[in-house]
């Protein structure tokens, strides 16, 4: 008797091998997009003052929540602000010695662009993840 479990798994395994192909071609992708603007960037957030507020919509902001959780627990003050909750009364919790880190795979979405004259108003530096 065959065991009828053995075909669903070799399914699984060829589907996770297939994905983390494409995972290893999208990072190899990533490595090459990275330049002196990365390092910039970097150096902007580690030299910031106060913390680092990261805002981002969507699946952009699941990541960019993430991000800020990382950078809290490595030492690097940091938070998460929703665009749209910032743009309806969450301004006050970022200050002038703050920086932003901005995330937006399309680079266009309106919560972002709506935060940004905001942010300009306040004088702090903003970096901005877009997907292209």
């Amino acid at each position: 008797m065959v065991n009828s479990t053995v075909k669903p798994v070799r399914s699984a395994i060829e589907s996770a091998q297939r994905t983390i192909a494409i995972e290893l071609q999208a990072v190899a992708a990533l490595q090459q997009r990275i330049d002196d603007r990365f390092a910039k960037a970097v150096a902007l957030l580690a030299a910031v003052e106060g913390r680092v507020i990261v805002s981002g919509m969507g699946k952009s902001g699941h990541i960019g929540s993430k991000i800020a959780a990382t950078l809290a627990s490595t030492g690097t003050p940091a938070q998460f602000v929703h665009p749209a909750e910032a743009c309806h009364g969450d301004m006050g919790m970022i200050t002038r010695s703050d920086a932003a880190l901005l995330m937006s795979n399309s680079g266009t979405t309106s919560e972002i662009t709506a935060l940004l004259p905001l942010l300009k108003r306040l004088g702090i530096p903003i970096v901005a993840m877009t997907g292209s």
